[in-house]
């Protein structure tokens, strides 16, 4: 026989195979193979824990939203105005003649009435330095009822849209080019995200709703849509959605609980001045409860997910792998995940708090005293209830997803 006979021969042979691969599923893509088909039995118990949920998340949106009515405002709203400051030249300050020095700086409003005009304001020069200088982009603000008076803008504040936007498309590229179509899927997620957090959450609590039932709400809306937008509606992303739902709960009753033990009732300066500028009281502890649900959302949401797709991984590689063996193969990851997750919250959390951490360490004070102080207790309570509900949710996303994986018809040709 000759080579080419052989050669012929060897190319049929191998075709052949490759036939009986697609056909048993033996592929030898890239690509994970379809995962098993959940049993139908499975699949109406998991419809008959989130529909519910899911109408009740669509129900909360309806009443809790603010329809027609709009946050109160004070009597005289300030407007913000783009300009170039086109000189800086030091003088004397003419509020304060006792202060040190100022910057006189001669600022072209690029909008607004006198945009194309140059007004004169000031600023203050502390421990010889100016904020702002010749050749920055500034923002001023200006009451409305007096845009046509040129005295009364002042420089509060840098342009930065340039920067953010670049920032924000050099971030979309990464995840793009990364992800693909599911890069693309998560980013519509996460703009799903940002139009719940501003277009209800914070209308509804400017309005007066209860913040503690606004952000239940908004995160549910936020947990399904995020979820199945960007990993598919299937009986693995509902099991990543069962095991955050459970998840969310457990930190709603832990942080109610030791927010009233701890009796931390959010009465910190922001949430005053939140109070001055609605003209009316604010529920801090409900602000301090909200802040906490959404802020474990994020790092939820990962876990949830990552120990849902273990558990399919292991069962696609090992179809014949035990409940019991699966589980404790899945939490082997879990315990790895979690506890760079839980350290991950902790310095979220302390990140925020650094200058008042700061503070406290230069006035000298105690560590005890540092952590039971009104601020540092709300984020220390916000971290612990947060790391407890990530801890919970291997374990019960885990097993969640056990006996939904476990239910499912072996794939043909698995052995």
């Amino acid at each position: 026989m000759s080579s080419t006979d052989r050669h012929a021969r060897r190319s049929a042979r191998h075709r052949r195979l490759d036939d009986d691969d697609v056909r048993t599923g033996h592929g030898h893509g890239h690509g994970h193979p379809p995962a098993p088909p959940t049993d139908r039995r499975v699949r109406m118990l998991i419809a008959a824990l989130l529909v519910p949920c899911a109408l009740a998340t669509a129900v909360g949106l309806v009443l809790l939203y603010p329809f027609g009515e709009s946050a109160p405002a004070d009597d005289v709203t300030a407007v913000r105005v783009d300009g170039h400051v086109t000189t800086a030249t030091e003088t004397a300050c003419s509020d304060d003649p006792n202060a040190q020095s100022c910057l006189a700086l001669t600022v072209a409003i690029a909008e607004g009435p006198l945009a194309g005009q140059s007004v004169v304001t000031e600023v203050s020069i502390v421990r010889g330095e100016a904020p702002f200088g010749a050749g920055d982009d500034v923002v001023l603000s200006v009451p409305e009822d007096e845009l046509t008076e040129p005295a009364a803008y002042a420089v509060v504040d840098f342009q930065r849209n340039t920067p953010l936007l670049v920032l924000a498309l050099l971030f979309a590229a990464a995840v793009f080019g990364l992800g693909g179509r599911r890069g693309l899927a998560a980013l519509a997620a996460l703009a799903l995200t940002a139009t719940t957090l501003i277009a209800f959450v914070l209308p509804a609590i400017l309005a007066g709703r209860d913040p503690l039932a606004v952000a239940v709400v908004g995160c549910c809306a936020i947990m399904f849509g995020a979820l199945y937008l960007t990993h598919g509606i299937s009986a693995r992303t509902s099991t990543a959605v069962l095991g955050t739902l459970a998840s969310l709960v457990l930190i709603g009753l832990l942080g109610t609980a030791f927010a009233e033990l701890a009796q931390l009732t959010g009465a910190d300066e922001d949430t005053a001045n939140l109070a001055a500028a609605l003209g009316t009281g604010v529920d801090g502890r409900g602000l301090v409860l909200a802040g906490l649900m959404i802020g474990a959302l994020g790092a939820l949401d990962d876990v949830t997910v990552t120990q849902t797709s273990a558990v399919w991984e292991l069962r696609q590689a090992d179809p014949g792998l035990r409940s019991t063996a699966l589980f404790r193969a899945a939490m082997r990851i879990g315990r790895d995940h979690v506890a760079s997750a839980v350290n991950t919250l902790v310095l979220a959390y302390a990140g925020t708090t650094l200058p008042l951490l700061l503070v406290f360490s230069a006035n000298q004070r105690g560590l005890g005293d540092v952590l039971t102080t009104q601020v540092i207790a709300t984020e220390v309570v916000r971290t612990l209830v947060g790391s407890i509900g990530l801890v919970a949710s291997v374990p019960v996303t885990t097993a969640v997803a056990v006996a939904v994986a476990t239910r499912g018809r072996r794939p043909v040709g698995k052995g």
